[in-house]
């Protein structure tokens, strides 16, 4: 008598391996380009706000030709507490926003925008972002170059 050959249908264990392994390599590679874009929207947020402070600085500098004009607050605190002070402007700070005003009276500025410690971008690659009212943009604290994170 013969016995019928019955076929089985479905996965080896060493298919369904593969196939695990497979959509694991594709998903580390995905997460790590995640990462990155996200990393570059943080920095691109930082530079934008130093750019706009800029900006209210010199419209400062036209008003009373010096960069702390104190008679826009009307009280006499300087321009410091009128120029955004984080990045992105809403929600939880990545970046906090400071200025220095480097003679007296105040005829220069240098902007920093420095990570928020213990925030996703506090040990990145671009350290702090700088603008002085020169237009020269730098990084502080940096592995990677100036002209890398500024143009990034």
């Amino acid at each position: 008598m013969k016995e019928a050959v019955v076929k089985q249908r479905g996965f080896t264990l060493i298919e369904l391996m593969v196939t695990v392994a497979v959509i694991a390599i594709l998903s580390t590679i995905a997460y790590a380009s995640y990462s990155a874009y996200v990393k570059r929207g943080y920095r691109s947020e930082a530079k934008s706000v130093l750019l706009q402070d800029a900006t209210i600085l010199e419209r400062n500098f036209t008003t009373a030709n010096r960069y702390d004009n104190t008679a826009l607050a009307g009280n006499g605190t300087a321009t410091s507490t009128q120029i955004i002070q984080q990045a992105p402007v809403s929600g939880t700070a990545i970046y906090n926003v400071s200025v220095a005003f480097n003679t007296n009276p105040a005829m220069d500025f240098t902007l920093t925008a420095q990570p928020v410690a213990g925030g996703p971008m506090a040990n990145d690659e671009c350290g702090s972002f700088t603008l002085t009212n020169t237009g020269q943009q730098n990084v502080v604290g940096a592995t990677a170059t100036a002209t890398d994170c500024w143009g990034k």
